[in-house]
């Protein structure tokens, strides 16, 4: 496994991308989801992963189209999940630029084993030109790589849960994230105390927006939670 390495799965199926995310956090990974093609090129426009697992049947734009796409401007590399097993598929798959193709139903071990070969082929051209993700936030910017926040050149100190919060916020720039899942990511709040993250929250803002009654860069979506939406 290649260490503090950052994945990004696209799967509209939520149980799928769920279970998969828990499985491989629990094996090491830092990772961030998506629904769709269209959210998964929001959250590739602010942040940088060491490989995507883009499911092909997807509504909408499909993954093999997704593919395609960000081959012609990123080499970062990806892993194709389908339902389709046949010769041809799979040779479309590797054509239209994927590092490899695995089909479903599939062991998450076997995901886990595929993900760290095609890791271990491409972390030195990483290392050689290390790149850091910030996220700018008006005055305020957040060092996702250090878990660092700084205004201009002073420093801005963040509480344990604070830092978590940024963590997981950082993780899936424009993306509402719910309450329950704030909770379930260590944030240690007491779930039955889910109160308790708005208070977090209202911290937070104080740390980061010009004016914290006006938040405009940690936001509320009304009835799916909070949403963190840099510059």
């Amino acid at each position: 496994m290649v260490p503090d390495a950052h994945l990004l799965i696209v799967d509209d199926d939520e149980r799928i991308r769920g279970l998969l995310q828990k499985f491989l956090m629990r094996n090491g990974y830092m990772v961030s989801t998506a629904r769709d093609a269209g959210q998964a090129r929001r959250i590739l426009a602010g942040l940088e992963f060491d490989l995507m697992v883009i499911d092909v049947m997807m509504p909408g734009e499909d993954g093999m189209t997704l593919t395609r796409d960000l081959r012609k401007r990123m080499a970062t590399p990806i892993l194709l999940l389908t339902a389709k097993g046949e010769a041809s598929n799979r040779i479309e798959g590797l054509e239209a630029g994927a590092d490899d193709y695995l089909v479903k139903p599939f062991e998450p071990k076997e995901l886990l084993l595929r993900i760290n070969a095609i890791l271990r082929r491409v972390p030195q051209a990483k290392a050689a030109e290390p790149t850091r993700q910030i996220l700018h936030l008006g005055a305020v910017r957040y060092d996702l790589d250090r878990g660092e926040m700084w205004r201009g050149d002073a420093p801005v100190r963040l509480t344990a849960t604070e830092a978590q919060l940024m963590r997981i916020f950082a993780a899936a720039p424009g993306v509402a994230i719910a309450r329950e899942r704030l909770v379930a990511d260590g944030t240690g709040v007491d779930a039955a105390q889910q109160r308790a993250v708005d208070v977090q929250i209202t911290r937070l803002r104080r740390k980061i927006e010009a004016d914290p009654k006006i938040p405009r860069y940690l936001q509320t979506v009304r009835g799916e939670g909070y949403m963190l939406q840099p510059d």
